[in-house]
């Protein structure tokens, strides 16, 4: 009998339930910089009548796919990366809501479960992230027919700092960080980028996302930092961090005529992330003539996923719009 792999398992259990499913990113024993294979932790927090989970110390990165139904599937797909400065991922109001949004509306959602760069649990950390969007896009593009996916409209969103590893996606993909035999399109096809960091310079950045993914310190003093988010900010402002990474991950400065088309939207009044990040990587689309769409909002703060309160029109009615006519 044929060995059946891993990965044919799931793509087979997909066919059948065409629901969500949980794929894992590398086969056992094969994860790329991995250093520690340590227990996943989530913390709870209450939001409004909500509570959000966030995931710390992933060390087993997945795809949970939420494939439509056969007959309002229009081909799409969009890999969501939630934020969490990287240091852990807002799994669902930033990830699983929404997928399933996605999915009511005929787009494949695929919420990614993203390693941190973490310098206890990975090795390199700085590509480790990349490293499993790239992974992400990959799979989907090579197993698009059997999920009923175009493979030239597979996407890429993310949140906060979910939105800077979709921005550097769109915008680094000429480095290969995986294993690519078959010389699979790293590129997504369009990215969603929803209250994104995108600079790292000094004035704009945030502190947090900018050090835990390219600053260097022992990690248990660094913990010791970000233990009270409250006065980390200020704290990490004052460490030093290379000016060539600064550069390099400040994705507005990264954008060429090449890059994806993109949907932007903020808050003005956000106090985490300064709306400059999305006005500075929408003028730098606008510079080099890629469509770009943006949706702001007067308040709202930030984090709100979805759905901002202060607001009776909801950014991703308007998102879903653009991708719909993007597919045309």
């Amino acid at each position: 009998m044929k060995k059946i792999t891993w990965l044919a398992t799931f793509i087979m259990l997909l066919n059948v339930a065409y629901a969500q499913q949980v794929i894992p990113l590398y086969p056992a024993g094969q994860i790329p910089n991995a250093k520690a294979e340590v227990a996943e932790i989530t913390h709870t927090f209450p939001a409004g009548d909500k509570t959000i989970r966030f995931l710390v110390n992933i060390s087993t990165p997945e795809l949970t796919a939420y494939l439509p139904a056969k007959e309002k599937a229009n081909g799409m797909a969009v890999i969501i990366c939630p934020g969490g400065g990287y240091s852990g991922v807002a799994i669902d109001h930033e990830g699983h809501d929404m997928a399933k949004k996605m999915s009511e509306n005929g787009i494949a959602g695929f919420v990614l479960k993203y390693r941190m760069p973490k310098s206890t649990i990975v090795d390199n950390k700085e590509f480790v992230p990349l490293q499993d969007a790239q992974r992400a896009l990959q799979i989907v593009r090579e197993n698009a027919a059997e999920w009923g996916i175009n493979p030239g409209k597979v996407g890429i969103a993310g949140s906060s700092a979910g939105g800077h590893l979709a921005s550097t996606a769109g915008t680094h993909y000429r480095k290969t960080l995986i294993d690519n035999p078959k010389n699979t399109n790293l590129r997504p096809d369009f990215m969603i980028l929803n209250y994104p960091v995108i600079s790292f310079a000094d004035s704009l950045t945030h502190y947090g996302s900018r050090f835990n993914l390219v600053g260097d310190m022992p990690a248990d003093e660094l913990g010791k930092i970000l233990a009270d988010w409250r006065t980390s900010e200020e704290k990490l402002k004052k460490l030093p961090v290379s000016e060539e990474k600064k550069r390099e991950y400040s994705n507005e400065l990264q954008v060429t005529p090449d890059t994806p088309p993109a949907f932007v939207t903020h808050a003005v009044d956000d106090d985490v992330v300064k709306v400059q990040n999305a006005i500075l990587f929408v003028a730098a689309l606008q510079k080099n003539k890629v469509p770009v769409e943006t949706f702001f909002y007067a308040n709202g703060g930030h984090g709100y996923g979805m759905d901002n309160p202060t607001s009776e029109v909801d950014w991703i009615d308007s998102c879903i719009d653009w991708l719909l006519r993007l597919k045309n």
